[in-house]
């Protein structure tokens, strides 16, 4: 069973990819497009209290996600948010960075904050069928760059 992070932002709905010690989510809302959330399964609550097979692992799916996203997305930059005040568990926003708009599915996916901070506020909100794609689309490619 999750934790109450993992919950929130969707899972298993919105998983992407799950490891022993970590669970890959598609953001509900997208501030930029492929916009995720990385979620320790462990029960820690503070980063220095992450096992270190979690961070061996986490090394792995940074390195899956950057490939991914930058295919998918042609990202400029991207930002690996920890905001830890409303869901205590271990976990990171991912934001890909690009200036100007992306396009997928027929819906624009404007980067509001570029070149400052991520504005997390102006996300889109993804209906059923466009997260239905996004999923799909992400899982293809993140499964491309994990081997």
């Amino acid at each position: 069973m999750g934790n109450e992070t993992e919950t929130k932002f969707g899972d298993p709905a919105n998983r992407l990819m799950q490891t022993d010690c970590w669970t890959l989510l598609l953001r509900p809302k997208q501030p930029t497009l492929g916009s995720l959330v990385l979620v320790c399964r462990e029960p820690v609550q503070a980063f220095s209290d992450v096992s270190e097979k979690a961070f061996v692992e986490m090394r792995s799916l940074v390195r899956a996600i950057e490939s991914a996203l930058r295919d998918f997305v042609g990202y400029e930059r991207i930002n690996y948010l920890m905001l830890m005040m409303v869901d205590p568990d271990v976990h990171f926003h991912v934001i890909p960075r690009y200036e100007g708009a992306r396009d997928f599915s027929g819906v624009a996916f404007a980067d509001a904050g570029w070149p400052g901070p991520p504005a997390l506020d102006s996300a889109v909100a993804l209906d059923d069928a466009t997260r239905a794609a996004l999923l799909a689309r992400l899982r293809e490619s993140l499964k491309a760059h994990a081997a």
